[in-house]
């Protein structure tokens, strides 16, 4: 006599073991399939090869554990670099243009501006150059030290916070925030605590060449003395407009 399928309790214990296996097993297919597409995500909508953490989880529609195995997988097959916490670029060989650190500093921490010794070697008014990338930031003072080299950032209390700052256009269609020579100047006095008053010390120390000192104006000194709290900074911009007598 032929046993009743729907009367034996084995048959359905058996059919339940199949489904979950087959529901374990379409899970694990569907993490491999998002662990094989983030690289080709971030290569299509990463703007300009970098992306935070939030916009990788909106990518894949994934949140917490499984985001984080599917970011660790990208950064161990070396297709992705990690900035910090939260930030993750593109590696050299994926990327359409190479980064530039300047665009990269604001990406990194912000509000911020390049500024003090990055900024015054942009501008030719100190002949050494830079390894770090010198950004002034409302933040707490902070650094970065990534696989795309060092980031730095000081805090220097300033209203507004943006006198004294041109966006500059970067490679291919970015862009960046950059202090003026005057303004990174007085973001150096302040950073570094010198107590000047004149030009000597920017000729002497820093080796900045007069010429550069001759093409400061009235109105960028107007537009920064009001800007600083430190009585340090503003003793500098007053004696140093005094000594280039404009």
């Amino acid at each position: 006599m032929l046993k009743n399928s729907f009367l034996d309790p084995t048959r359905h214990v058996q059919d339940a073991e199949k489904d979950i296996y087959c529901c374990i097993q379409l899970s694990l297919y569907d993490n491999i399939l998002r662990m094989q597409t983030v690289t080709e995500l971030a290569l299509e909508m990463a703007k300009r090869g970098v992306f935070t953490r939030l916009e990788a989880a909106h990518w894949v529609n994934s949140t917490g554990a499984r985001l984080d195995a599917l970011l660790k997988r990208a950064v161990a097959s070396g297709e992705v670099s990690r900035i910090h916490r939260s930030l993750y670029c593109l590696a050299k060989r994926y990327l359409r243009q190479p980064l530039d650190p300047f665009e990269l500093a604001q990406r990194i921490l912000g509000p911020s501006y390049v500024s003090l010794e990055t900024a015054l070697s942009y501008h030719g008014w100190i002949p050494e150059s830079v390894h770090a990338i010198t950004s002034v930031s409302l933040a707490r003072s902070r650094s970065f030290d990534t696989q795309l080299g060092l980031f730095t950032y000081t805090r220097i209390p300033q209203n507004p916070f943006l006198a004294g700052v041109t966006r500059v256009s970067g490679q291919d269609g970015g862009a960046f925030l950059l202090a003026t020579p005057l303004k990174a100047l007085a973001d150096y006095v302040y950073a570094h605590r010198c107590n000047w008053t004149t030009a000597a010390p920017l000729i002497e120390s820093l080796r900045t060449d007069e010429s550069a000192l001759a093409h400061v104006t009235a109105d960028a000194f107007d537009q920064l003395l009001p800007v600083y709290r430190s009585g340090r900074v503003r003793r500098f911009l007053m004696g140093l407009r005094k000594d280039l007598k404009v």
